[in-house]
């Protein structure tokens, strides 16, 4: 059976060597698997037991006012989301992506 693919396999003496994948495939694949977490974040988050979403925000500058402000929601209610034992809805965690400049894969450590 013949099935149509975008892909292109170079081989030499039969052994394939690279494979060519349409652009938008390698970005989709290269975005998804090269999610990259500041050193400072990360300590923040493993060593001081802050929670990712406290860490980021530490790292961008921001007080969790700003945050809060941008979210659309008050200090309190986004005082709780920096607990390290919150639970987060994956709505949220995109909103706050998008406050914090990153993205949602950056928040799940």
């Amino acid at each position: 059976m013949t099935v149509l693919t975008n892909h292109q396999i170079i081989e030499k003496d039969g052994t394939p060597l690279f494979v060519l994948v349409p652009y938008e495939e390698y970005l989709d694949v290269w975005t998804r698997e090269n999610v990259t977490i500041p050193q400072e974040v990360v300590e923040r988050h493993i060593l001081d037991g802050y929670s990712p979403v406290r860490a980021w925000r530490e790292y961008k500058g921001l007080s969790e006012q700003e945050v809060a402000a941008r979210m659309g929601i008050s200090q309190s209610a986004y005082s709780q989301m920096e607990r390290p034992e919150a639970r987060l809805r994956s709505t949220t965690i995109h909103k706050l992506a998008k406050v914090l400049e990153i993205s949602p894969e950056q928040l799940d450590v």
